[in-house]
């Protein structure tokens, strides 16, 4: 399963009778999945279809979710009033003595108000039906593009994560590697400062001298932070190579790459280390800024 970014945007329009809709999806980055419907009037019973079709296709991001509908053209009817209908013609036949008896020609009975109603007419069961189910087929392809567009968003943040990744473990490599690392170095750097603290004083304790400078040499030592960073990017490409929705756990390791990186820092004795420390630091930024990103 590859990797799905947050963002996207997908469009799907299309007809059914005389009815045009279109179904319109965003997608950007959220903690979790939180839908926001736009239904016209008439519709609202498609709210329980987006938002069980939408949680089997993503588990995050912030989506709204707009349906258009229109009636491209409006059929007219003739509704005869059949009651006032028989009103006029027995009012006719009493009338018989009085008036005329032939019967009311056409357009007389038109301009009689209240005898012929036109409206629009009115879709069959049938019609609203097929209507109904061609417009839930366009929501259902409308998802599978927004998916497509995300995949294919996870698919370049993959590359660039595992770039990035790449990055901290040379780093993490310098830092190993640093001479001002071996035991010799901090051995010499200690005894310096040791026979410094000694120079003209005779009050201090040679032995707990050397007691604090092996304690001090100890919380120098960066293995622990060095064999956490090397964990953690092989977990860090794990989860990219596995895919799905991963970025809730590289942001996790992102937090754990940015700790290793302070101690490093905080630690450091030598400028080199720092220096590496610090940009460990921004790569780490970078990677954490990218996996915002992902589902």
């Amino acid at each position: 399963m590859a990797l799905q970014s947050m963002t996207g945007f997908a469009r799907v329009e299309g007809t059914s009778g005389r009815t045009r809709w279109a179904w319109e999806l965003r997608s950007v980055n959220g903690k979790g999945l939180d839908l926001r419907l736009r239904l016209p009037p008439g519709f609202e019973a498609l709210e329980t279809d987006v938002r069980r079709l939408a949680g089997e296709t993503f588990s995050r991001g912030n989506m709204q979710v707009g349906l258009t509908v229109a009636v491209s053209e409006p059929q007219i009817e003739a509704v005869v009033n059949e009651g006032a209908l028989a009103a006029v013609l027995a009012l006719r036949d009493r009338l018989a003595g009085i008036v005329d008896p032939a019967s009311p020609r056409l357009d007389t009975l038109l301009s009689v108000r209240g005898i012929v109603d036109f409206r629009e007419a009115e879709e069959s069961e049938a019609e609203r039906g097929a209507r109904d189910r061609d417009i839930r087929a366009g929501l259902e392809k409308a998802l599978a593009r927004l998916a497509g567009m995300r995949r294919g968003e996870g698919e370049a943040l993959a590359g660039v994560l595992l770039g990035q990744v790449e990055r901290i473990e040379r780093l993490t490599a310098q830092v190993e590697a640093d001479p001002s690392r071996s035991v010799a170095a901090i051995a010499e750097r200690l005894a310096g400062q040791v026979a410094a603290l000694l120079q003209g004083a005779t009050a201090l304790d040679r032995d707990r001298l050397h007691q604090e400078a092996a304690l001090l040499a100890t919380k120098a030592d960066l293995r622990e932070e060095v064999d956490r960073l090397k964990a953690h990017v092989v977990a860090a490409r794990e989860l990219i190579a596995g895919g799905g929705p991963v970025g809730r756990k590289l942001d996790f390791l992102a937090q754990e790459f940015n700790r290793e990186s302070n101690t490093i820092c905080s630690k450091s004795n030598a400028a080199a280390v720092t220096a590496a420390g610090i940009e460990l630091k921004v790569v780490i930024d970078q990677f954490r800024e990218q996996v915002q990103n992902l589902e």
